[in-house]
């Protein structure tokens, strides 16, 4: 059943690249990039929108995780549901509010955009983190105690391997969160493809709109195949879910 489903999840993938090709060609996109100055302008876009995202990933990752980490120990365990609403804030508020409102103090331009897309991918890393860490079987945690282990090294040789696949979870979630967003920075002078989605959408030019909107989909695909490669990296292998053969399902 496991390798039927990871079939599944690749063909359905070739199926969205194969009609992607398909609503290109039939919208005039091929044209459109035959140009040369709208193809160097698209990669230009393209390099500012990864910018945009890995820019503010990055500190949001550490300050979910840390966040996460903090929440679960004992003696701040208490102030876990505060802690996560206070990170959760910017998701209670529209994504182009929160630019909006980073725009009046940082102004015009990637600061702005930085911290909100910062603010608004913290909290699915934050809440994994911390899920993660309290659904540790307590038998294990006993295990590692009676092994006289430090709480640090606890953490780390223990806690965090167990917990790292739920941890991946919600940085999957922000990256691909944070791919589409990006795309708003546009509208606060940050630039990325959000560029090409609303010239396409003001002017009526179907062929702007998917040229912004097709490389958004295709980074977010490649963004989560990237994640699964991370967690051969960061999940030791008797913790992995591996699929089943057809045979024993």
């Amino acid at each position: 059943m496991g390798t039927f489903a990871v079939k599944t999840h690749r063909y359905f993938l070739y199926a969205i690249i194969a009609v992607l090709g398909v609503v290109a060609y039939r919208s005039g996109l091929r044209t459109y990039l035959y140009d040369p100055f709208e193809r160097e302008y698209l990669l230009e876009l393209i390099v500012q929108h990864v910018y945009l995202v890995s820019a503010s990933l990055f500190p949001a990752t550490i300050l979910g995780f840390a966040t996460g980490v903090l929440a679960s120990r004992k003696r701040f365990r208490r102030y876990a549901g505060m802690a996560m609403y206070l990170v959760g804030l910017g998701q209670t508020v529209p994504s182009l509010a929160v630019m909006a409102l980073a725009m009046t103090f940082l102004g015009i331009g990637f600061p702005s955009a930085i911290f909100a897309l910062m603010i608004y991918s913290a909290l699915p890393v934050a809440r994994n983190t911390l899920v993660g860490l309290l659904s540790i079987p307590r038998e294990i945690l006993d295990a590692g105690r009676g092994m006289g282990l430090t709480p640090m090294r606890m953490l780390w040789t223990i806690e965090l391997p167990n917990a790292m696949s739920v941890i991946l979870t919600g940085f999957r979630v922000a990256l691909v969160i944070n791919i589409g967003t990006a795309a708003l920075g546009y509208l606060i002078g940050a630039g990325g493809l959000g560029d090409l989605i609303f010239t396409g959408i003001s002017l009526m030019q179907p062929e702007k709109l998917l040229a912004g909107a097709i490389p958004i989909i295709l980074m977010a695909l490649f963004g989560d195949y990237l994640c699964g490669l991370l967690g051969l990296l960061l999940i030791p292998k008797g913790l992995r879910i591996m699929p089943t053969s057809d045979h024993g399902s």
